[in-house]
């Protein structure tokens, strides 16, 4: 059998020492090629609609073109794993808004992280870092007191009354019926959330303040409430697409 042809990406940064680091660290793993370089987001969509490339590293502020203007366009490309300095909580959710298949900040992953979190996006499986995570937690806690007070509205207003629908947020890192998640102490809740949005175990750690031993410890106890074997099980019975 022959080897799988390594994974074609387009590195996009305006900083041009960043862009080396990365196209040489990247570059040096087996499996993977950078076949392009962009200093900015109209140079990234060229560069991606030229090279179609398997993935592509995006930096959030560049200039002209940045980095979420052009990431609609590269999304119906290939798919983009966000690779930037910008942690705050409104850019996050709008990168992910608009299509993002991962959100790193520079600082929070190590070499290996970042091998395994391009290689992941290219296959669909999404990455994001602690600051990335918390902005969701963050938002998603903020959705549901806005939904919870809606409801109580909703109830006062009679049946003609429409619920705003769940937003890309949510059905990222995954929500659940009333009746599973009460299943759940908060703490297993979050954990749970974070196990939907694909993070593993080293990631929630660095997301929670907690040991990998304790969140081995919180997978066990919501395995065992979830009657679930695995993480795939897990998460489809917490996403609600599990088959009856």
């Amino acid at each position: 059998m022959s080897a799988q042809p390594p994974l074609r990406v387009v590195v996009a940064d305006d900083n041009p020492v960043v862009r080396a680091g990365l196209t040489a660290l990247l570059s040096a793993h087996a499996g993977l090629t950078v076949v392009a370089e962009a200093a900015d987001g109209h140079q990234a969509c060229r560069a991606a609609d030229r090279h179609r490339p398997d993935a592509v590293l995006l930096d959030v502020r560049m200039p002209g073109t940045d980095g979420l203007t052009a990431l609609p366009h590269l999304t119906s490309v290939a798919p983009v794993l966000m690779l930037t300095y910008s942690g705050e909580s409104d850019t996050v959710r709008e990168a992910l808004r608009l299509g993002a298949g991962g959100y790193l900040v520079h600082g929070e992953f190590t070499e290996d992280q970042l091998i395994t979190a391009v290689r992941d996006v290219a296959q669909g499986r999404p990455h994001v870092t602690p600051t990335a995570t918390l902005a969701l937690l963050t938002h998603l806690r903020d959705d549901r007191s806005a939904t919870a007070h809606t409801d109580i509205q909703s109830d006062s207003l009679g049946p003609a009354t429409s619920l705003k629908p769940l937003s890309l947020m949510q059905r990222l890192v995954g929500q659940s019926s009333s009746r599973i998640r009460g299943q759940l102490s908060t703490r297993e809740a979050e954990i749970m959330d974070l196990i939907a949005s694909g993070m593993t175990n080293q990631q929630i750690a660095a997301a929670c303040f907690i040991s990998e031993k304790t969140v081995k410890n919180h997978i066990n106890r919501i395995f065992a409430k979830l009657d679930s074997a695995s993480r795939a099980q897990a998460t489809a019975k917490w996403l609600g697409t599990a088959r009856g």
